[in-house]
């Protein structure tokens, strides 16, 4: 019984010990802070780090700007993000297709201001959410104005089609078009109209750069801390 109980006890420990000497699991840089005024934060968990110009952007993490602030990110893939004041995004999902583009990429925009152009990826491999749309893309430059119960999607170049969470969708194609989804007790609906209520270029002016389009310095994912265990250390393959 000792001679048993030992034996459990040294397969305990064992995997204890194997357990912390695992390495973390990589976190993949797949952009890039290019512009920043005042309060851009990374939010983990209920603690929040400042971003700085140039810092890394990281899979699965969440973007938010203050009051007052906005920000524009650079994915890997060059596609540019310019954030307004009070905004949050979600980076939901990366795949590389190779270290210039994304073969699958999920962006959650759950409140504020947003202009999106797209970069070197397939189009197909965009999807942009809001709690009222899914918004595809097709070679496109989008405002986006996420709000309560509402949200509006202005085309600027490009084509899109919008849909709301009941599958109701409709297509932009010329410049100026503009979808407006609504929720008011309960029921959504879309709207299409050509003569925009708003544009993100009302907030170009609070920054130098926040409407500019640059190339993502260098497109090769980072993994910060390098691991080496046998694994696709990239995520790459995967999309972890």
């Amino acid at each position: 019984m000792n001679l048993r109980h030992g034996i459990v006890s040294a397969l305990v420990l064992g995997s204890v010990v194997a357990l912390m000497a695992r390495p973390a699991q990589a976190q993949t840089r797949v952009g890039e802070a290019a512009v920043v005024k005042n309060e851009v934060v990374r939010v983990a968990a209920s603690s929040t780090i400042q971003i700085n110009v140039g810092d890394a952007l990281l899979r699965d993490e969440v973007v938010r700007t203050g009051i007052e602030s906005a920000a524009r990110l650079v994915m890997a893939d060059n596609t540019n993000l310019s954030l307004g004041p009070s905004a949050t995004i979600r980076l939901d999902r990366t795949v590389f297709n190779d270290e210039h583009s994304y073969r699958d990429i999920a962006i959650r925009m759950s409140s504020g201001a947003f202009r999106f152009v797209t970069g070197n990826s397939e189009k197909t491999a965009y999807k942009i959410t809001t709690p009222l749309a899914t918004i595809g893309v097709r070679g496109t430059t989008l405002d986006i104005l996420s709000q309560r119960g509402k949200t509006t999607v202005v085309l600027q170049d490009g084509a899109s089609t919008v849909c709301t969470v009941s599958f109701q969708c409709i297509d932009l194609t010329q410049p100026g078009d503009t979808a407006i989804i609504s929720s008011v007790g309960g029921k959504i609906t879309i709207l299409k109209t050509n003569n925009p209520p708003w544009t993100f270029a009302s907030t170009c002016g609070a920054v130098a750069g926040l409407c500019s389009t640059t190339r993502y310095a260098d497109a090769t994912p980072t993994i910060m801390p390098p691991v080496d265990d046998g694994s696709d250390p990239t995520g790459m393959l995967c999309g972890r």
